[in-house]
């Protein structure tokens, strides 16, 4: 009964008011553009206000650590969205635990623009990595909330909050840089906080039109376990605390730090679903499968996340970003990828639905992917040297690869963590998934305290070895690969 319930609720959502989806659907919609506008409008410009002088509006670190911390941040992001998915699915809901993580995106942009020095870094940056990730773990499953099992128009409702996302991500860097450049950094953050704050009021005037199931606790916490999290809870923060002060975690240390819970964390889950005695041996065949799968995801993404350190470094002082005798900001350059990622995400769909069965297998997808962003990176080697000598349309080009590389993976990766999925562990291997981009986007941090933007040749041809030589090996592997994925493509 509830069963049916829950999907006329759906169904009943479903008035054909929002380009023919639900209404609410541009709620959602409208809730991830802004979060993705503050989100990448403040990522454009974090790394240069990290490493940039005093005398520039800037803290003056230097600028190996400063790109250690924005690749710890990205990492602590989505280390995030598996405590947020925790609390959704045993303390608050969905709708609920969005609401909230929005709430703190928005205090830490406020951090950000409002409070002065590494303090409001701290502050800023902690805040929105717990909230960003809330939203990121939470706003998906609430657009699948609006339909019934049967409804058609799932897949374009999804593709429509999809295009949301990069629209964020495209306007985000244009105009925060724009505002860094005219008027400083404080500006910069102040506009990304403006942003969030839009969408958490458009969201809160139409969030009760959410369906009930959107509210509902999937696996609640007994209340006599309640106090047992609580104190774990407040014992986790307070190590933190003491670690900190103490001087254990600092911010050199960051990336590292990131890097080993995300290893740690992936390990014990991966042990946890393969020692499981709910896990049946095709089932645990499929789990084994995702483990080489789990390494090329992390090193691709250890590469595609350079585009927020060491191509901001590269983008302010190799770049030539001179336009008509105007220099374009330095944050602009991440809008490059959302153009391309709009463009280019249909092509790729209706490649893979006219392919059908023909279409290379997920192994083959992961490692093409993989060795695609190898060779973007030795791309950088044909470029000419110098101070702003690199001429726009080849860094365009070199983004291309990464945008093909990225839709090679990143939304394949997602539909495998569901395919190989045991049926008692779905959740977690989505979180084994998100936990190979935290240990990528961290080590994109730690990768990054080795560039050295005077002589560059050197980083730029191992990392895109290591790279290739991970993709060649995933070819290698296919057969035995696909094997254990036991008829899933």
């Amino acid at each position: 009964m509830s069963q049916v319930k829950s999907e006329a609720t759906a169904g009943d959502a479903g008035e054909r008011s929002f380009l023919g989806q639900p209404r609410v659907l541009a709620n959602l919609f409208g809730v991830e553009l802004w979060e993705r506008f503050s989100f990448y409008g403040m990522q454009g410009i974090l790394a240069i206000y990290l490493y940039y002088s005093a005398a520039e509006g800037g803290l003056g670190i230097s600028e190996p650590v400063a790109l250690g911390i924005v690749g710890a941040y990205g990492g602590a992001v989505y280390l995030s969205t598996i405590i947020a998915a925790w609390i959704a699915d045993r303390l608050l809901g969905a709708e609920r635990t969005l609401f909230a993580s929005a709430w703190l995106v928005v205090f830490g942009h406020l951090g950000l623009a409002l409070i002065p020095g590494i303090a409001g870094v701290g502050v800023g940056l902690v805040l929105i990595a717990l909230g960003s990730g809330g939203v990121k773990a939470n706003a998906s499953s609430l657009v699948g909330t609006l339909y019934a099992a049967d409804d058609e128009r799932r897949d374009a409702g999804f593709s429509l909050f999809y295009l949301g996302i990069n629209l964020g991500a495209l306007v985000g860097p244009l105009l925060t840089g724009l505002l860094q450049k005219q008027w400083g950094f404080h500006v910069g953050f102040g506009l990304a906080a403006i942003g969030m704050i839009l969408g958490l009021v458009q969201y809160a005037l139409g969030r009760s039109a959410l369906p009930d199931e959107s509210r509902v606790v999937p696996n609640p916490l007994p209340a006599a376990e309640r106090g047992r999290w609580i104190a774990i809870a407040v014992a986790a923060v307070a190590a933190i605390v003491v670690l900190c002060l103490t001087g254990v975690i600092t911010a050199p240390r960051l990336a590292n730090i990131v890097i080993g819970i995300s290893a740690v964390a992936a390990v014990a889950l991966f042990a946890v679903i393969l020692l499981s005695s709910q896990v049946t041996a095709i089932e645990r065949s499929r789990v084994w499968a995702m483990v080489p799968l789990f390494v090329a995801s992390a090193v691709f993404w250890s590469l595609y996340q350079q585009q927020f350190t060491v191509m901001v470094v590269y983008s302010d002082q190799r770049l030539d970003r001179d336009i008509l005798g105007w220099e374009m900001p330095v944050s602009w350059v991440n809008s490059i990828n959302p153009v391309f990622i709009i463009l280019l995400s249909g092509v790729f769909a209706a490649l893979w639905t006219k392919l059908g069965s023909r279409q290379p297998s997920t192994p083959v997808k992961f490692a093409i992917g993989t060795i695609l962003m190898g060779i973007a990176f030795w791309v950088f080697l044909l470029m000419p040297s110098g101070e702003h000598t690199v001429p726009l349309i080849g860094l365009a080009f070199i983004l291309l690869l990464f945008t093909l590389a990225e839709l090679l993976l990143s939304p394949v990766g997602l539909s495998l963590a569901t395919k190989l999925a045991p049926e008692r562990f779905r959740t977690q291997m989505m979180a084994l998934f998100f936990l190979s981009v935290a240990l990528g986007t961290a080590m994109s941090g730690r990768l990054a305290e080795f560039y050295d933007v005077s002589d560059d040749s050197g980083f730029f041809w191992w990392v895109g070895l290591a790279s290739v030589v991970v993709g060649v090996l995933l070819l290698i592997g296919n057969r035995p690969i696909r094997r254990l994925m036991a008829g899933v493509h």
